[in-house]
This record gives C-alpha cells, sequence and structure tokens, in this order.
C-alpha cells in the first residue's frame, strides 16, 4: 500500500472521528472530544485526504502527460534467432524518457525485462503498468526512464527471466514505488532466474536528474 493511500485512510478515520465526536457530544452533555479537538481532528483529517489524493492522482497520472521518445532504430535480420534491442542503438544520444524496443524468437516463453545500469553501477528495472516488457507477435518494447547527468552513458540491460525472478523485480519496483526511494539493485542482488541477452550503451542527451 503506498503512502498516499495511507494518508488518505488516516484522513478519512480523523474525519470519521471527528464526526463521531459531534454526534456523542450532541446526545450527551460531556462529548468524547471538546468542540476545538473535534474541530483541529476535522481539520488534520480534511487535509490529509485532500494531499493524498492529490499526491496519489500525481503519481499515477504522470506517465501520461510525460512524452516518450523513440531513438533510431537497428535493422533487424530474419529469423529472429534471440532477444535482442533493436531500440535505441548503441552509442545513441537519448531523451530523459524513451521507449526500448526489441525482437524476440517465435519460440521464446520467457519474460523480458530491461535494466538500466548508470555510471553509479547499480541496477534498475525498468516498467510501465505491464511490469515485464510488453510482448507481441515476435516485438518486445517497454518504457524506459532516465535520471542522470547530461552526457552521462547508461547500459540498457535486455534480461530474460523466470516467474521467480519477475516476480522479484515486479516486487522490488514496487517497494521502491512506496518508499519513494530508489537505491539500485547491486549485482549480487540479480537473481539467478535472470539471464543478460544483450546490451548496449547510450548517453543523455539532456540533464535528466529529478525529472522522474
Amino acid at each position: 500500500m503506498s503512502i498516499e493511500v495511507i494518508l488518505t485512510i488516516v484522513g478519512f478515520l480523523l474525519i470519521l472521528i471527528a464526526v463521531i465526536g459531534n454526534i456523542a457530544s450532541d446526545k450527551t452533555s460531556s462529548g468524547l472530544l471538546s468542540s476545538k479537538m473535534k474541530v483541529i481532528v476535522g481539520l488534520i483529517g480534511v487535509t490529509l485526504v485532500i494531499y493524498g489524493g492529490y499526491a496519489f492522482g500525481t503519481f499515477n497520472y504522470r506517465g501520461q502527460m510525460e512524452k516518450i521518445e523513440t531513438g533510431n532504430m537497428k535493422e533487424v535480420q530474419y529469423p529472429v534467432e534471440n532477444v535482442q534491442i533493436i531500440s535505441p542503438v548503441e552509442g545513441d544520444s537519448v531523451e530523459c524518457r524513451i521507449l526500448t524496443k526489441g525482437v524476440y524468437p517465435e519460440s521464446h516463453e520467457k519474460d523480458i525485462w530491461v535494466l538500466l545500469k548508470p555510471s553509479d553501477q547499480f541496477f534498475y528495472p525498468q516498467s510501465d503498468h505491464t511490469n515485464t516488457s510488453y510482448k507481441r507477435n515476435g516485438e518486445w518494447q517497454v518504457i524506459t526512464r532516465f535520471g542522470g547527468d547530461k552526457g552521462e552513458n547508461y547500459d540498457i540491460i535486455a534480461f530474460e527471466t523466470d516467474s521467480t525472478a519477475s516476480q522479484y523485480f515486479s516486487e522490488t519496483i514496487q517497494e521502491w514505488k512506496d518508499a519513494l526511494s530508489y537505491p539500485g539493485l547491486n549485482i549480487d542482488e540479480i537473481p539467478d532466474g535472470a539471464t543478460e541477452v544483450d546490451r548496449i550503451t547510450v548517453s543523455l542527451k539532456e540533464n535528466c536528474r529529478g525529472v522522474f
């Protein structure tokens, strides 16, 4: 459960307490809460509800307002024999938010994840509302967000994963979102069920620090 949802629930509970206190004071000469305390509790509750709702909307709909860029496209040789990144391409200069795209063999059944590796040497799983990369008719794609300085190099790494590794990445991303903190994974935290299948290096066209 995210912090925004928790704040909203606490706000509603405080409003409920203020209302119950008011009802109790109407029925008895001495209410559960003094008039001043009821007003304070109620105002705090309303403030938390407004803030929680606003923050929840901001974090959940911000992605819809962001502009997704696409990089250069690599020519694909058919039949495809392994999972590949086809956009962006090696050496591209990319925007802060791009669509990483690729292809996979017809018989491929595992999940595909993209992890970013910036200069801090940590790994950052990428996802949109589907969590894993979206796969269809031999092609896959995932929204990829960068957060570094202009000119900084990033490795874009494609992994194929079993169900256990895929669940681990999904849960890790959710934990980061709930905590509003993205510390990255070190190499020892990459699960055994995740196998690197392709990697390219790109650089940032602009300063992306603090954008997302």
